[in-house]
């Protein structure tokens, strides 16, 4: 080999093994996305859009594991131990109960959750300022808006002197919610009856519970069993023409009354943002809980729930 073949094959070696490394230096960042229902709804489009900003594309340096549970409580725990098997770097929760199953899953893994309610009172993480442990995420003032809807329903129906309250006892965010509602009910003197249902069939008798009488106001907390049969429950406030406050994004329209809840899409996207930090080495312990700052009132006025 003569002096100008050695120096250009040297120069092609010294200039490929770098690339080499640097291809070989991509790690493939594997997320774990765990929630009720099934499908992607638009707020787990959003958390994909929002990784996408922060630059983790799936089929490049990011991998998806979705899990949907549907409405089943125990389909959530196993669906969270498979992810745990994957060894997943992190786990995106949609809900408290999916929150819950994730954490009965491992100590280790990081979890990002997304819930509507107040983990501490859930027990989920140990305060809102420092979590603790391998939680962290963003939680929607569930307790404190229930004054707001109670009002909103007082506001519909000025001589209302009685609520009820649908709910599934299951969900760990229950009783906390319930004693809020209470605490309120008393102060202006509105007498609240507790309907609940933990699954289809108990949910066909609940409605059958409403029905007798005939509820004057009805708040259904959010809750997987309820969100799967949402059309079940609109049109059953719609027939028997009670008035309702729906405590998530998305009810009113599909035809329920009105809905007062936070941004859900603008949390999913705060929570995306934890996944990247988390990703680049940040840890849930030192992330303290957001909590949302827009609110969202939507009254759709074709009901039928009037």
């Amino acid at each position: 080999m003569d002096r100008r073949r050695f120096l250009v094959a040297s120069l092609a070696g010294a200039l490929g093994a770098p690339l080499a490394v640097e291809a070989q230096a991509v790690k493939i960042a594997r997320v774990g996305l765990l929630a009720p229902g099934g499908g992607l709804p638009p707020r787990h489009e959003a958390f994909r859009a929002a990784l996408r900003g922060l630059g983790w594309v799936e089929g490049q340096n990011l991998v998806i594991e979705y899990r949907f549970g549907g409405e089943d409580y125990e389909r959530l725990r196993a669906l969270a131990a498979d992810l745990v098997r994957l060894k997943v770097d992190v786990i995106f929760v949609a809900t408290a109960p999916s929150a819950q199953a994730a954490k009965e899953a491992t100590t280790s893994i990081p979890i990002v959750f997304h819930t509507l309610n107040d983990p501490v009172r859930g027990g989920l993480v140990a305060s809102f300022g420092r979590p603790g442990g391998n939680l962290t995420g963003n939680a929607g003032l569930g307790p404190e808006l229930d004054r707001k809807r109670i009002e909103l329903l007082k506001e519909l129906v000025p001589s209302l002197s009685r609520a009820t309250v649908l709910v599934n006892p299951t969900n760990l965010m229950t009783r906390p919610r319930l004693e809020g509602i209470d605490e309120v009910a008393r102060a202006i003197k509105l007498q609240v009856r507790v309907v609940e249902a933990s699954d289809a069939k108990g949910l066909d008798e609940a409605f059958q519970a409403m029905a007798r009488p005939t509820p004057a106001g009805l708040i259904v907390f959010e809750d997987p069993l309820f969100s799967v049969n949402r059309l079940r429950i609109i049109e059953f406030a719609s027939r028997q023409r009670v008035p309702t406050v729906y405590t998530q994004s998305g009810w009113a329209e599909e035809g329920g009354l009105i809905e007062y809840a936070p941004n859900q899409l603008q949390m999913v996207r705060q929570a995306a943002a934890y996944v990247d930090r988390i990703l680049r080495g940040a840890r849930p312990a030192d992330l303290p809980i957001e909590q949302p700052i827009k609110f969202e009132l939507v009254i759709n006025r074709a009901s039928r729930e009037s």
